[in-house]
Parts: structure tokens; sequence; C-alpha cells
């Protein structure tokens, strides 16, 4: 217990750590080609920067010397000596600081122009300060390009960083996902996937000849301990048995966690499994002291790989199949997997699959036993019993299908059929009135009044021909709510009878409490009648509980005529069982009723 919400939690760190890890190596990415983008237009806008004065200074010389012809030929003279005219030509060039020297300057980085006479002769040269726009362009706007380099350089650094400590804080959590993955935070034990895996491992690797044994413990009583004294507890209890067990069990025994209030084990030889697991069992129950010594149960359950299974699966399933058959018996049982195991499991899920099919398909039936007078032998009703036969299989018990039925939550939809039904076939048979059982789920259920009004209603039977059973153990949960549900039922017209009386609890309160109109003496007592003197006296003390209390009292389970003679004479007023009638169909009713009488009144 506590495992899930820890490894979620490091599940959610590892999905963060990924995403800063993805975003922090995008920025790098994206900064890394901002420096490169920046850098190519630094060193691009230079280059053409200087492609485009190149151009405009020689544009500048062809203007030059166009121009110096033209003012030859307009004003003749020497240019070469006449400072004026170089003025006129350094403004219409738009040159600056323009010189004529015969002889440059060694060193000199004026751009020149060379001046020639009509032979073609060099006279001297023009000199002039170059001119750069573009040049110069570039200068100004390089140091804020230069800037944004720099910090797009601090930025990769920055995001470079972060991605390292990213990773470091994913290796992090990806290690403790392995160890959350690895390793059960409550006892230190192999989580139940690391215990697959070494099971896998062990189920590879072993040798021919040799066998693995897989054993699981359930603890008990967990779920009462958070409950009373809080989770936290409750999870302390489980890592004392954890360390308790390895303490316990031998070097070459894997033990590991089994779900959340469970253990699994498995070893390689062939070691006492039954001892081993009872020894883990009186390791794992010893008392422990939260506010008061609290006390835990367990079962356990084995099999083993050469006899029971050749994969690790099979191994698996088959040994939580006898955990399964341990936890239906006593506390402290250990059981082996044995092959009838596996046929009940097979059973189980056949009933489960093919229950919802037969209902949906209205394949199930109802028979009926008759409730005959104890003075007379007529039939004063008949009691519904639910009946499957599969196309297959043929005839299944209600006793095999019905707990599973309650387990599928399918008790609602099943008890609405048999109640509907026997209703519907309650019109065959005037004067007889019908019983219905209804289930512990039925009577807890708030809508049944409204079920049994509307199924009396669509068949028009009077309510009083209809007989609820309900058994003792429905009163010990909630018996406000039940009361009030008996009491609405008998308000419609509806009689009670209160089944199976003196198998359980029987306590004379609830004939004090809850408006019984009939008691059904258990069959258990008739069955004892002629061998136990006791059965007869509890007999009679029950009918005469009955008579104070006007209630009246039917016995079933009659099988011969000495337990019928027996109980008239203790005063039971109605009687079922297989020495009138077994379980039939409506038809063979129907003639059983017709041979016997009807009986004059409903009792």
């Amino acid at each position: 217990m506590g495992d899930e919400p820890k490894r979620d939690a490091t599940k959610a760190q590892r999905v963060r750590a990924r995403r800063h890890l993805s975003a922090a190596t995008i920025i790098q990415i994206l900064t890394l080609l901002g420096i490169m983008v920046a850098s190519l237009a630094l060193a691009g806008g230079y280059y053409f920067a200087a492609e485009s004065d190149a151009a405009h200074a020689e544009s500048r010389r062809a203007a030059l010397r166009s121009t110096i012809s033209d003012f030859r030929v307009a004003f003749g003279g020497s240019l070469e000596s006449d400072l004026r005219l170089i003025r006129l030509v350094e403004q219409s060039v738009g040159l600056k600081n323009v010189n004529f020297k015969i002889v440059p300057d060694e060193g000199d980085e004026r751009d020149m122009q060379p001046v020639v006479n009509a032979d073609g002769r060099i006279l001297g040269f023009l000199t002039w300060q170059p001119d750069k726009p573009m040049t110069e362009t570039m200068n100004r706007l390089a140091p804020f390009i230069g800037g944004a380099i720099f910090g797009l350089i601090g930025f990769a650094g920055l995001a470079l960083w972060q991605l390292r400590r990213t990773r470091r804080a994913l290796a992090k959590s990806e290690q403790k996902a392995r160890q959350a993955a690895e390793q059960d935070a409550l006892t230190g034990l192999p989580t139940r996937t690391k215990f697959i895996e070494l099971l896998d491992a062990a189920m590879t690797d072993r040798q021919e000849g040799t066998s693995v044994t897989c054993a699981l413990l359930a603890l008990d009583g967990l779920g009462a301990v958070a409950e009373t004294y809080g989770q936290p507890n409750a999870d302390e209890i489980v890592g004392l048995v954890g360390e308790g067990l390895r303490n316990l069990l031998p070097a070459d025994v894997v033990c590991g966690r089994s779900g959340d209030n469970g253990f699994a084990f498995f070893w390689s030889d062939g070691r006492d499994a039954t001892s081993l697991m009872r020894d883990a069992i009186h390791a794992a129950t010893r008392p422990h002291w939260i506010d008061s010594i609290v006390r835990i149960t367990a079962h356990a359950g084995f099999a083993r790989s050469d006899a029971d299974a050749a994969s690790r699966a099979e191994l698996l399933r088959r040994a939580e199949l006898a955990l399964h058959a341990a936890q239906k018996n006593d506390t402290g049982t250990v059981v082996a997997f044995e092959q009838a195991i596996d046929a009940a499991a097979s059973e189980q899920q056949f009933i489960r699959r093919e229950l919802p099919r037969a209902l949906n398909a209205r394949a199930l039936d109802v028979h009926y036993q008759p409730i005959v007078m104890s003075a007379g032998g007529n039939i004063a009703g008949v009691e519904a019993l639910l009946r499957w036969t599969h196309k297959d299989r043929g005839p299944i018990s209600p006793a095999r299908f019905v707990p599973i039925a309650e387990q599928m939550g399918l008790m609602e939809d099943l008890g609405g059929f048999v109640l509907r039904r026997a209703l519907q076939d309650a019109r065959r048979w005037p004067g007889v009135y019908v019983s219905v059982n209804l289930s512990p789920l039925q009577v807890r259920d708030r809508g049944i009044v409204d079920v049994v009004r509307r199924a009396l209603h669509d068949s028009g039977v009077a309510p009083s021909r209809l007989m609820l059973e309900i058994t003792e153990g429905v009163l010990i949960e909630n018996p406000e709510e039940v009361l009030k549900r008996i009491e609405q039922l008998r308000a419609i017209g509806v009689r009670i009878a209160l089944d199976d009386f003196g198998s359980g609890y029987s306590s004379l309160g609830y004939l004090q409490r809850f408006p019984f109109d009939k008691l059904k003496i258990d069959r258990s007592f008739v069955s004892a009648l002629g061998r136990s003197t006791n059965a007869a006296v509890i007999i009679q003390a029950i009918v005469a509980l009955g008579r104070a209390l006007n209630v009246t009292i039917v016995v079933e389970g009659v099988e011969t005529e000495e337990q019928r003679v027996l109980l008239r004479l203790a005063g039971c007023d109605e009687m079922q069982g297989f020495l009138f009638a077994r379980p039939a169909a409506p038809a063979a009713i129907d003639a059983l009723i017709e041979s016997r009488g009807k009986a004059k009144s409903a009792a």
C-alpha cells in the first residue's frame, strides 16, 4: 500500500524533466541558429558593403575622367596648374579634398587618378579623400550586431547550463523511477514487476529435472486496520511483515510484493513448501501494537512448475488459484494447487461467461416445489426455484451459479425474472400461494417495493398469494432499513417468511422486531429427527413460539414418513420436501394439484 502514488509522482517528475530537457534543447538549437544567422549577416554585410563601395569608387573615377576631358575642351589651359579648375572638378564630381600632385606621397591612402596630356603622357595625379558610404554604414551597425551576437552567445551558454542541469535531473528521476519499479517503498522488497522479472529468469535458467515453486501469501484484515487506525499504521504493519519475512526466509528464497496486501515467493529446489509457508504465515501474523494489540491473519497457496505449469504465467495463475482456495478455509490455511481447483475455477469462468447469455436469451426456467398442509396433505402453496439447463452441460445447480450471480451483480435481474414468472404461473393455480426467495441484495434495494408492486399489477394476482422469503443474514446489516422494507412490502398485502430459521443467528429479538407471517424451520433439524432428541425439542420450541406470536410454522426437507409423523405431532402447520414432491415444471404441478385437490385457502 502506498506504492502507486509514489510511482505516479516519480513518473510525473520524469515527464516534467523530459519536457524541460526538450525545451532547453530547442532553445539552445534556436540560439545557435540565431548566432549563426547574425554572424553571417555581419560578415555578409561587410562583404556587400565593400563590393558596393568599390563599384561606387569606380563610378567616381569614370565620372572624373569624363569631367576632366569636358573641362579641357571648355576652358583649355592646364588643369594641373589651375587650382580653380581643380575646385570646379571637385564640385562637379562630388569628391572631397581633390589635389594635384606630380608624384603621389609614399603610403598615401587617398584615391588617385592619373592625368595625361594629348600625347598620353602622365602629367601627374589627382588625389582625393576616398568615399565609402556602405562601409561606414556597416561600421555604425556593427556594434549593435556584435552586441546581439554576444547576447546570443551568453544566452546559448545559459541554455547549455540549463540543458546539463535538466539532464542531471532527468538521470536522477530515471534512477528513482527504476528504483520505484524494482523496489517496494514500504518493505524494500522487489515489486511485483521486478518479482515477475526474476521469476522469468529463474524459469528460463532452471536445469532439466528441477522445479520452481511459486507461493503467494495474502494478509487479511488490513482494510479494517486502515479504517480503525489510519492508512499510515496499516502501511507500517506491511513494512514490519516484510522485514520479518526477510529475516525468516533462506537466502535462496526470493520474496517480493504481490498487490497491496500480499507477498510472493519462489525458489528453485525441492524444499517443503507447506512447512515454509506456514512459517511465513506465523511470522506475518505476529501481533503488533498500535494503541492496542492488533492482530492480522493470512492465507497462502503455492504451485510447482514441474507438475503444475511450464510457463511463468501458468505457474502464477495456479498459485493464485491455490491462494483463493486457501482463503475459503480457516485462517492460516496453506493450500497446494490441485487439478480439482483448476476445474472449479474453469467452471466459475464458464458460468461467468454463459449466465448473462442465458439470462438475455431467456434460457432460464422456474420450477416449483409444493408446500402441503400437515393436516390433510392438500397443497397450500408452491416455492419458486430458479433452474438453468445449459444446452451443452445440462442442468446446473443454483448452488453453483447463484453465488456467482451475486458477485456479478445479476441478482436484481435474476430475482426480477423469478418474481414475474412465478406470479404469471400462479394464475394457473387459484387458491395456492407462491413463495419467492429474495436475495440480501434485493432486500437492501430500495426499489424492490416498486418491483413487487408492478409484478403484482401485471400478473393480476392478489398480493396475499405472494410469500416473500428472506434469510436471517439480511437482518444483521442495517436492520432498521430492512424493517422499513418489510413494513412497506406488507403494506401492499404481501406476506413475509423468515427462511432457514435456526441455521444462523436465530435471535428471538428478530421475531419481536420484525413482522413475519411464517417461519421456515431449517432442514438440518428435520434430518436429525430420530437420531437426536435435541432436534425434536428445538422444533417443538419453535412451534410453541410460533403459536404464541401467531406465526405459521413451515418445515422443509421432509423426506421420510417418520419425519412427517413426528413433525405433525410437533404441531408444524405446513411441510415441504421430497416425500411430497420434487421441484417440477408448471405442467407437472398442474397434474399434482389436480390429483391432490386444491387447498381450501392460502395459509
